[in-house]
Parts: structure tokens; sequence; C-alpha cells
């Protein structure tokens, strides 16, 4: 689900805590040493996300909120924000020359670049919380 988030709406809020859960308090934030990366830099999408990037040949950034049950992806263009919303049952992450994030038919690439470097313990917390979720659904082995 992807929402153009530029101006508060109630609606969306709603939608999007129904979709991946509420944002983490403060303490649960402290607690877990931040909830969301720093910006990086956007390689490529796929041809359905084209429209949320920008045309001319300028720089697009994005960064990553972890929720409850899934993440935010909060993309940049010009003075518009978008918000592309993916809970965990949907994600799939490749590491390839960067970071590759795919759900719902789209996905996002990040460059690896020194942002990329940063957020290293951010997308480490981020893979263990998305082994947790998925561990809640094991199929038992026979």
């Amino acid at each position: 689900m992807v929402l153009d988030t530029t101006y508060y709406n109630k609606e969306h809020k709603k939608s999007l805590d129904n979709f991946v859960g509420k944002p983490y308090t403060l303490f649960e934030t402290l607690k877990r040493n931040g909830v969301g990366s720093k910006r990086m830099i956007v390689e490529n999408v796929s041809p359905n996300l084209n429209v949320i990037l920008n045309k001319i040949s300028d720089i697009n950034y994005a960064n990553i909120e972890m929720r409850k049950k899934g993440i935010l992806i909060h993309i940049t263009k010009g003075h518009k924000n978008y918000t592309w919303a993916i809970p965990f049952y949907h994600l799939v992450i490749y590491k390839t020359d960067g970071m590759s994030i795919h759900a719902q038919g789209k996905f996002i690439h990040f460059k690896k670049s020194k942002n990329f470097y940063e957020n290293k313990s951010f997308l480490s917390t981020l893979l263990y919380e998305k082994i947790q979720y998925d561990e809640q659904y094991k199929l038992p082995v026979s």
C-alpha cells in the first residue's frame, strides 16, 4: 500500500496502524536503540513505483521506519512525501550490491553508499524482527 503522506490524514494514519501496527512508544524506541533508519539513496525501483520518484536526474532518498507488524518506507519526491507500508509477512530483503526490498509486486533498491553502512545496525535489527515475526507462524516439522 503506497500513500501520499504529504499532509496529515486521519484515515491514512488509521489504515497504516491497522496494516503494519502502531508506532513504538518512546520507551520502546529508546530500549530498541531507535526504530528508524537514516536516509538512504534509492538507486532503482520497480516500474509501478516510478511515479513517486523524481523524474529529473536528482538523487532520491528514502528511510525505513519499523513498526510492530511491519515497516514503512518513507520516500521524498520534491515537496511531497510518500509512504509504502509493508507487513512482515510480505517483506523480502535481498543483499545484492546494496540492499533490495521486495513486497506486493514492487521493489526498491538502495545504493551501497556511506549512508548504507551507517544503517548496518538498524538493518540487522530489522532482519531480527522479521525472523522473530516469522517464528510465530513456523510449521511443525515431523
